[in-house]
Parts: structure tokens; sequence; C-alpha cells
């Protein structure tokens, strides 16, 4: 009891810390144009660095479009395409920010897909958030 009672006093007794402070900040012009060239560049380029499945990497562009129908058919709701990236066509799934994130539907996929493995890839960010 007389903890809480400590506690209590010790809490109600420093309320003038909790109060707002004035705080002047003076940012050089320098760096209030670099933070907002900053914010323009990364506005101009929607894409972040994060992971995906890989599932088939070929040069037959015919079987990667079977893959992706059959994919589609058991897995409706995950992302899929395909990219060209000379000579191969890469089948990739998902849109993860981290390896972690892919590895559970790496998991997922594993029995219907064994030779599918994590990918780092840029990924656009309505991706990620599902847009």
């Amino acid at each position: 009891m007389k903890y809480v009672l400590f506690c209590l006093l010790l809490i109600l007794g420093n309320t003038s810390l909790c109060e707002a402070q004035d705080i002047d900040l003076n940012e050089d012009a320098l760096i209030s144009r670099m933070m907002d060239r900053k914010v323009q560049i990364n506005r101009s380029n929607p894409r972040v660095s994060g992971w995906r499945i890989q599932l088939l990497a070929t040069t037959d562009r015919s079987r990667v479009e079977k893959e992706k129908r059959s994919f589609m058919s058991k897995y409706p709701a995950t992302f899929i395409d395909w990219t060209h990236a000379k000579p191969y066509y890469k089948l990739r799934v998902g849109a993860f920010q981290s390896k972690l994130e892919a590895s559970r539907l790496l998991y997922k996929i594993r029995r219907d897909y064994p030779s599918a493995y994590p990918a780092k890839d840029n990924i656009e960010l309505r991706e990620l958030v599902g847009l």
C-alpha cells in the first residue's frame, strides 16, 4: 500500500514535466531543400525492396502461362505474375516486406511446388498494401 501511495505521489508531483514544451527548430535551408528532394524522389519511385516466391524460371513462355493458370486455380487469393529477363521467364507469387513473411506462403505451397524459393524483388507499394 505504501508503494502504491509513493508511486501516486511521484506521478502527481511530476505533472509539470508532462506539459507541452515550446521547441524552436532552426533548420538550415540546404537541409530543407535536400529533404524536400528526397520526398519527391520517393514519391516518383513507389517501389521498395521486398520478397516474392519464385515458382519457375524457364525459357518456355507457354509453360509459364500454363503454370500460372494452374496456380491460380489452386490459390485464387494469391497475387501471381511472370516477368521476362532474357532469356528466362520467371513466375513469381506474393509480395512481402520480409523473407519471414514470404516463408509462410512458401510453407503452404511447398507440397505443390517443391522447387519454389524466396526471391528478392523490387515491389510496388500498392502490392504490399494490397490495393
